[in-house]
Parts: C-alpha cells; structure tokens; sequence
C-alpha cells in the first residue's frame, strides 16, 4: 500500500485494507476514539473511548437516542469533527488528525455522506445537475462533457428520477426526489464507503422503504459500504449486515443483526428493542416497556471493558457483568426483550415506569439550585460594577449555582471591556489636547 505521504491519485481507491481474523477485510476501523466539543469548564465530551471495525461490502449500523453521539462519530469519519484522542483508519491508513493535501482529497473521494435534512444538504441556487456535477468537477472524473452529461444523466436514472430534472432546482421536487437527489450527487462520485445519517428520518413512511431499497440497490451493484445512522431499530435490522449501539457517547454493544435482536445483552439495547412499535394495537397496548436504569451498574471498584464474549458480539460491562454476558449467551436461548402481557398487567406496570420517571424527573428539579435563574439583572449589575460582579460570579461558583455564575461573568466581562474603551478614547482625547 502506497504510503500516507507519497499516495498517489486513485491509489486509495485501489488499495486493499488489513484482514480481520474472519477473514473479511477492515474497510475502517475507528479505535479509541473521544470527541469534545468546547474548552475548560464549558467542554462537552461527545464520545468516549468508541471503537468499531467496519468490513468492506457491509453495512454497519449506528443506533441510539437522540443525543447518543451517531452523527459525531459519522462526521468524524468524513474528516469533519476532529478527535480528542484515538484515531480513524481507512484501509489501514490513518485519516484522522492532520494529514497530507493527496491523502485528504483521496479520503474526500472515497468516502460520501447522504444526510439527514434533503432540503437543508441541497445548494437551493444550483440546478440539480450542477448538484450532481459538482464532485466531478471538483476532482475531474470525466473525459469531456458528453462524458459528465453521460454519467450525471446515468445516474439521475438510476435514483428514479428523469434527465428533464436535471434542469430543474431542489425546491420543485418532493422530500423523497431531494433524498434521491443527495444520493445521486454522492453515488456519482463513486465512493467506496457511503455515510448515511439517518437519510430516511425526514421522508414520509410510504416513501421510506423505496429509498432503503434503492440503497441495497447500490449496495449490490457497486459493492459499497455503509455506515448506516439511525434510531428506529425496525428498519436497522431490515438494512444492517452488523449493528453497534450507543449510549451518551459510549459503544455498549457491538454485534451482527440476527445475533443483536436474539440476544441483546446489555439492558440499554434491551430497553432499545423493547420500544419498538408493534403494528397490532392491542399488542402494542398489552406491551410492558423495558426502562434502562444505569444505576444498576457499579463501576466504582470493578471498572468495565468492551469485550468480545464470543460469536463476534461485543459488550460494555466489568467482570461480573461480563461473566453473567456469557453465561446467557453460552445456554444458546434467545432472549425476549418484549414482554406481553396481559392488559391489566401492562397497563399497572406502564404505570409504575411513569411514576418512576416522574419521581426521578422531580428529584433532579429539586436538587438544582432554587435560585439558580441566570438572570439578567445579575448581568446588568455586573456590567455596571464589574469588580463585584467578578466577586459575585466566583461565590455562585462555590455554591455551584452555574446559571448565576456565568450571567455575571459575561456582564463584568462587558463592563471591562466598556471601561477599557471609554479609558482609550479619553487618553487619545488627553493626547490630541496637549499636541
């Protein structure tokens, strides 16, 4: 493989990448990886210590709540949030961090991302075929311009759309042709690895398996992989080859789709599968909810660990935890994370999660400060006598109310700032005085 200082163009694209012990090839690998966002007191730690393989011609899956920390890890794939610490590998090379001009366009051209938000990812000014075009412009993958009308005409056919749109803009077509639209401007360029986060989330449901399909599409004749981001674990298991769950910005749980949904090990990927809908109302009615409690883990002594306890199904705990893992998943039996019972039963146990999230919301108001408002008027008075308000920022400090900390601090910072400019333009006016 050609080195990461001297690839040449198309070099990546050809390169072979490290074989895992089964056999597959390590398309990327991410190891060790922590993101932050924000410096000092107000740094906000996105991901912590996540690490994941992803094989060539799979596709692998990121799940979570909202907030889990899936869009973080997929935009530091594609190079645009920067890590904290550990590292990304593509085909063996390392592709985060600072790297040479040749290297960055080549991860550029090999790795593609659909996103979320068709309406928002698409330039509103530019023609569809401008959008479509704009890669290979970019990186010149064309001979001549029958050659680009050719592949942006190709390609705008194979998405399901016509060669008549490409004239049009992004505004004159539906939530599912924009979708189609961003796919199309990121298969044209040919990438070896597509990024999807949560592409069909903003589609409308009758639309939503054509658009899945039409990446399996794809995925059989160009032989990509995908890193697939998502919430709803329904469609995940109808798309995913390997899934990894995520919890405020921790891998809890790595394994193959079948061997996920037979045995989710961990309680949050149990709680996961537990909400899926279920399409029969009175089952979804007689359903008891699984509600992940993560104080039922003790890491204070014995610390945890992602291990592998076998069949590639990778875990999040400490010893025990791990121990009690593999003992479950040795008896061979598939675990049932949803329980139907009957109406009474769930509705009474329903209940109790209610009362329990209730109580816990409650208990959290109640143990933050009363008086901790951030008010204005804190930001006023230390704008108006920013020594105070210094003195009075670092006592809310001690006292941990952080809302008043933070008001009269950027008042008393203001008020410095304010006085340092009235003391320039009166020492300016003093010196034009004596001149």
């Amino acid at each position: 493989m050609a080195n990461a200082t001297t690839i040449k163009p198309g070099s990546l694209h050809e390169a072979k990448g490290p074989i895992a012990e089964n056999g597959k090839e390590i398309l990327v690998s991410v190891k060790n990886v922590d993101i932050t966002f924000g410096k000092g007191d107000n740094a906000v730690r996105a991901v912590t210590d996540a690490s994941f393989d992803i094989y060539k011609g799979e596709t692998f899956s990121l799940v979570g709540e909202s907030g889990s920390g899936k869009t973080t890890i997929g935009r530091a794939v594609i190079r645009v949030n920067p890590l904290a610490a550990g590292e990304i590998d593509y085909k063996g090379i390392k592709i985060s961090g600072k790297i040479p001009h040749a290297l960055d366009r080549e991860v550029i051209r090999n790795v593609q991302m659909v996103f979320q938000d068709p309406a928002a990812s698409l330039n509103e000014r530019a023609t569809v075929d401008y959008i479509i075009s704009e890669g290979l412009y970019n990186f010149h993958l064309f001979e001549n311009e029958a050659d680009r009308v050719r592949k942006v005409e190709t390609m705008i056919e194979e998405v399901g759309l016509l060669p008549e749109h490409l004239t049009r803009y992004p505004h004159e077509f539906s939530g599912g042709q924009r979708q189609r639209i961003g796919i199309a401007r990121a298969m044209v360029m040919e990438p070896e690895l597509v990024v999807a986060d949560e592409p069909i989330s903003a589609l409308d449901v009758s639309i939503r398996a054509q658009v899945l399909n039409l990446m399996k599409k794809f995925q059989r004749e160009k032989g990509l992989t995908y890193l697939f981001i998502a919430h709803d674990l329904s469609v995940v298991r109808f798309i995913s080859d390997r899934i990894g769950v995520i919890y405020k910005g921790r891998i809890v749980e790595v394994a193959s789709s079948d061997e996920l949904f037979n045995f989710p090990l961990h309680p949050y990927t149990h709680s996961l599968i537990s909400a899926i809908p279920i399409p029969d109302p009175q089952l979804e009615k007689s359903k008891v909810l699984y509600t992940y409690d993560p104080s039922i883990h003790d890491y204070s002594v014995d610390k945890p660990e992602f291990v592998d306890i076998g069949h590639d199904h990778w875990v999040y705990g400490n010893k025990k935890e791990i121990e009690e893992y593999r003992a479950i998943r040795e008896k061979g039996e598939p675990l049932r994370p949803i329980t139907i019972a009957d109406p009474e039963t769930a509705a009474e146990a329903n209940r109790h999660r209610s009362e329990a999230v209730d109580a816990e919301a409650e208990r959290q108001f109640l143990d933050a400060p009363v008086h901790d408002t951030g008010s204005g008027w804190y930001t006023f008075l230390s704008f108006l006598l920013p020594i105070l308000g210094i003195i009075g920022a670092l006592l809310f400090k001690h006292f941990r109310h952080y809302r008043n900390y933070h008001a009269c601090m950027k008042g008393a910072i203001i008020g410095f700032i304010f006085l340092a400019v009235i003391l320039v333009i009166f020492l300016l006016l003093l010196l034009l005085s004596v001149i």
